[in-house]
């Protein structure tokens, strides 16, 4: 078993104050009354949207007597402790490559603990369906991989990745819903009485929602999807359709016109936001899928992500494209 420098202790995570939020919990409040989101916050984590295989026998919830074993076997922390493996000295073989040799250990910051969700350490923020999974359907799966070969290649910048664009953020961060990947997984909460705004340190996305208000016109379709927000009680509701059409079948909730997605944020403690999501889209999927997250308080802040300044990656993709059609000539 690897040893982690970061490894938090087991006791110390079972003690953690954000684990111990009693039922009667009372939220801070703005001056009207409403819960006060506002702040900054990380969903950082080892736990991922969709449950991996190797979890697959646990289950959602991880047992306590498994835990440390687990967190020290991620294959994230196996990474952050051991560089990649590379030793001082000796040059990489370079078979390794397309693992993203690129982002090193030194460049990422994916969290380094399994997500701790209503007092359980969870191996998935997906918990329906019961196997952690995305129920795609046949036509969803193919609708996706239509996209995903009509947008990877290198006759131009609109065939790449729209995070090698810097237009939205890679992996969803912005959402809905918003999921974790492998660095700048804070947010931002600002909050008046008529409007919500979220910014993601991925691409400085930022989700200005509006509360009560109705949907503006189909035909508006913007980045990270049109969203209005209405409270239930203490939890601010927010529903999203309309994805952008570049963005709607490679988010990491998929959606047609006739798809939503439904975010819930509910102050769980003074360090947990409860953030609960649901995706029906009858094109997609066979089924609605849901699931559940936390965004932890942090005494830190966002970096700027200036995206754009020495973003070397996408003239340098195109132009080795432009020079293999050179000598193939």
């Amino acid at each position: 078993m690897i040893t982690l420098k970061k490894l938090i202790p087991l006791a110390a995570i079972l003690l953690s104050s954000s684990a111990l939020a009693a039922d009667n919990y009372e939220p801070p409040r703005t001056a009207s009354g409403k819960p006060d989101l506002q702040g900054f916050w990380t969903n950082a984590s080892i736990t991922t949207m969709q449950r991996s295989s190797n979890y697959a026998e646990i289950g959602l919830t991880i047992p306590l007597e498994q835990l440390r074993e687990l967190t020290a076997n991620n294959h994230q922390n196996v990474r952050q402790a051991t560089d990649d493996n590379q030793v001082q000295g000796e040059l990489p073989s370079g078979q390794d490559l397309g693992q993203g040799r690129g982002y090193n250990a030194f460049w990422v910051d994916p969290g380094s603990a399994f997500g701790y969700v209503k007092g359980e350490y969870r191996t998935s923020w997906i918990t329906y369906p019961e196997n952690g999974r995305i129920p795609y359907s046949e036509q969803g799966s193919k609708l996706r991989q239509e996209n995903r070969a009509k947008f990877s290649g290198n006759d131009g910048p609109e065939g790449r990745a729209l995070g090698e664009r810097c237009i939205i953020g890679f992996g969803s961060t912005g959402g809905p819903p918003m999921n974790n990947v492998l660095y700048n997984n804070m947010y931002q909460i600002v909050q008046t009485e008529d409007y919500v705004m979220i910014m993601v340190e991925m691409a400085h996305d930022a989700r200005i929602i509006p509360i009560d208000k109705e949907h503006r016109p189909d035909a508006w379709k913007p980045w990270l999807g049109d969203s209005v927000a209405h409270w239930d009680g203490d939890t601010l509701v927010v529903e999203t359709s309309n994805l952008h059409p570049q963005q709607a079948p490679r988010n990491i909730a998929a959606l047609s016109d006739e798809g939503k997605v439904v975010e819930r944020f509910s102050r769980y403690s003074d360090e947990q936001i409860l953030y609960e999501f649901e995706v029906t889209d009858p094109v997609f999927y066979t089924e609605a899928w849901s699931g559940e997250m936390v965004f932890n308080t942090t005494d830190t802040q966002p970096y700027e992500y200036a995206c754009h300044e020495g973003n070397y990656g996408l003239p340098g993709i195109l132009a080795g494209a432009r020079r293999l059609e050179m000598e193939e000539q």
